[in-house]
């Protein structure tokens, strides 16, 4: 379990928080010619064996970063034959996770890499990076279909709703931890409140809705991860 965390949390660094917009752009264009797609292959490599800190499985680390690469190329030649580009990037990381577990489960593992940085908590650690970058980029691929039908507001700051759902699934992630539940529903009440303004005066009941799934997603998301964690 422990190695897998690593594991795991290597794979959702590397793919979404050190992964630019312009790598995928460029990877999609250029595909297999694309200098990025081998740069983030190589990054995925060293995440691996950065987390697990252990020379003698260098060979695990290069048969998952083997396996990204056939994957994400498969992808890119794939993706553009689905109308719903979500579809090519869940099942994108379905592979990658289950070539992480079989990993895990056939690799030959010893007792000094399992206990290595026993003292963190890897789990809190991989829960804490999912809710940032990874849930958000999943919850932009489960909304596309519905963005493409309403005005959004482009008048607000760059990248803003990004931020502050990643602040919200924190602090709910945070509350779970704590056993805090009312806590939550502050937080819904008072981003609830704040708005209430805008969409009053939008009068838009698209965007309305919109809005409402988002939220609904951003914290059913966080509430799932801190569920989980508390749990496992």
């Amino acid at each position: 379990m422990v190695l897998f965390t690593k594991l795991l949390l290597a794979h959702l660094i590397g793919d979404f928080l050190l992964q630019p917009s312009r790598w995928v752009i460029h990877k999609e264009a250029n595909k297999e010619k694309s200098r990025y797609l081998y740069l983030h292959v190589l990054l995925h490599f060293a995440l691996i064996m950065l987390l697990v800190w252990d020379l003698q499985y260098w060979k695990i680390a290069l048969i998952i970063a083997a396996s990204h690469y056939v994957i994400d190329l498969a992808k890119l030649y794939v993706a553009p034959r689905f109308r719903l580009k979500s579809v090519p990037f869940f099942l994108d990381q379905v592979l990658h996770i289950l070539v992480l577990y079989c990993c895990v489960y056939y690799g030959n593992l010893t007792e000094h890499t399992m206990a290595l940085f026993q003292g963190l908590d890897w789990p809190l650690v991989t829960a804490i990076v999912f809710v940032s970058s990874p849930a958000a980029i999943i919850m932009g691929k489960l909304l596309e279909a519905m963005s493409d039908k309403i005005e959004l507001d482009h008048k607000s700051l760059p990248n803003a709703g990004k931020y502050i759902g990643i602040i919200e699934r924190l602090f709910v992630l945070m509350f779970i931890i704590m056993g805090r539940w009312e806590a939550i529903g502050l937080l819904i009440g008072a981003k609830s409140v704040f708005r209430f303004n805008d969409l009053k005066e939008s009068n838009n009941r698209k965007l309305t809705e919109y809005i409402l799934i988002g939220t609904l997603l951003s914290f059913g998301l966080a509430i799932i991860t801190g569920i989980i964690y508390v749990n496992a």
